[in-house]
């Protein structure tokens, strides 16, 4: 470059929600000119991330990331947001990385730099042409953020700003265990009291988390203040999908105005105990697959599908809108022949009317917020044994990202009408 030329890096806007898009464009450059866009993260667990894409500057000097298209890199062609979908641990990490936000209060912080030539790899090694510093946020401003330990229920509420009354949501992960919160933050952003429950952490919950358990959080979220206690749905992910479809079919105590189920099953039914629930799908752990890179296959444990309805939910008795997302490369639950039970039972009970089934092609199971990097196979410690294993969750990157994408949208677009009393009214989440 010559010493008079300096290129310009812009990322707009440098701080936003983790659902949000940013335009990242250089700027200033030599027509004509290979250059590299590379973005870094250092997780929480001190791991570092990095994507990258290959691009050739226009006639002006100019190279716009949501309108050129990547050459090569992470990720190809007009991909606005690769820089950060594509991310994967760089060369020489520990195996099994799996990047999940557990600190909502600090943002996820990215360095996107632009380096000269096509290059795959030593970034940190070069002297990049120009970087900034990008955050990436699940909590908004002023969404409050209260630690629940009410009535032996542990958990996390967040709040929207503003005045209220507002919609509640009960969002529950799954077997991996533990206080995950990074998507009721991110819900209250969009305009809803959000609950993210603990339920699956032997040492401090018991081993017996039942039905009730679930039935008291959801009221604490009805009973809260600030939420309109007839519009409080239940979001769940894996497990907790099969929570969700428990209470919304057999619960006495509360009624969910509407569901959400990701990545899961009815065939696993927790109105005993969550962990009579494990020692019911553990009688099938002869069924469990390893590939070739000993990563474990758990989607066969509950196949074929039961014909006996006392083994699985009786989804017929579901009387509240219903919207289930799989991706049909699941390799750790069957989903997409879940759903098709789901959808079969309920046409024979009368209540199919109720049900919204969104499947996406080569998407896994880890169906997460926008933008959040794919992790086709991870680390994960089984709760109940404590033993540490390989999963293989399924998936491709692009697709999968995909599927994150529009999944999020069509998530939030059945919240709104089903939750908000006028759903042109829900609040724009925005930084």
């Amino acid at each position: 470059m010559s010493g008079t030329v300096t290129p310009i890096l812009s990322v707009f806007p440098t701080r936003g929600l983790v659902d949000n898009k940013f335009k990242v464009m250089v700027e200033n450059l030599p027509p004509g000119l290979p250059v590299t866009l590379h973005s870094l993260h250092q997780s929480e667990d001190k791991d570092y991330w990095e994507a990258y894409g290959h691009y050739v500057s226009d006639d002006r000097g100019t190279v716009t990331v949501s309108e050129d298209s990547s050459i090569g890199g992470t990720y190809t062609g007009k991909e606005t947001m690769g820089l950060l979908w594509s991310m994967r641990p760089v060369p020489g990490s520990r195996t099994g990385l799996r990047m999940r936000k557990m600190d909502i209060r600090t943002p996820m912080v990215v360095l996107i730099s632009v380096y000269r030539g096509h290059v795959v790899e030593g970034f940190r090694e070069r002297l990049p042409m120009a970087s900034v510093v990008t955050e990436r946020w699940y909590m908004a401003p002023g969404v409050q953020r209260i630690d629940v330990r009410e009535g032996g229920v542990r958990g996390t509420l967040f709040i929207p700003p503003g005045p209220g009354p507002f919609p509640g949501v009960l969002d529950m992960w799954g077997g991996g265990g533990g206080l995950v919160e990074y998507r009721a933050a991110l819900l209250a952003s969009h305009g809803y009291v959000s609950m993210a429950l603990e339920y699956l952490s032997p040492d401090e919950l018991g081993t017996d988390i039942g039905l009730s358990y679930f039935e008291k959080a959801f009221t604490i979220i009805q009973e809260h203040p600030l939420v309109i206690s007839d519009r409080v749905g239940i979001c769940g992910l894996s497990l907790g999908t099969a929570v969700t479809l428990t209470m919304a079919a057999y619960s006495n105590l509360i009624s969910p105005r509407c569901c959400v189920c990701i990545s899961g099953s009815h065939v696993l039914s927790i109105s005993e105990s969550v962990f009579v629930a494990f020692q019911e799908v553990n009688k099938n752990v002869h069924k469990v697959r390893v590939d070739e890179q000993n990563r474990m296959i758990w989607r066969d444990m509950i196949l074929p599908i039961p014909s006996d309805p006392s083994k699985k939910v009786d989804v017929g008795r579901i009387k509240c809108p219903l919207l289930l997302v799989c991706g049909d490369d699941d390799q750790n639950w069957a989903t997409v022949e879940s759903a098709e039970d789901i959808a079969k039972m309920m046409r024979a009970a009368g209540n199919e009317h109720l049900l919204t089934t969104v499947t996406y092609h080569d998407a896994g199971h880890l169906i997460e917020p926008p933008y959040t990097p794919h992790i086709k196979a991870s680390n994960f410690i089984v709760q109940h044994t404590r033993q540490k294993v390989v999963l293989l969750w399924g998936g491709e990157t692009k697709p999968h990202a995909d599927a994150q994408e529009h999944s999020w949208e069509k998530i939030l677009a059945f919240l709104r009408q089903h939750l908000y009393p006028c759903p042109s009214s829900a609040p724009q989440a925005k930084l």
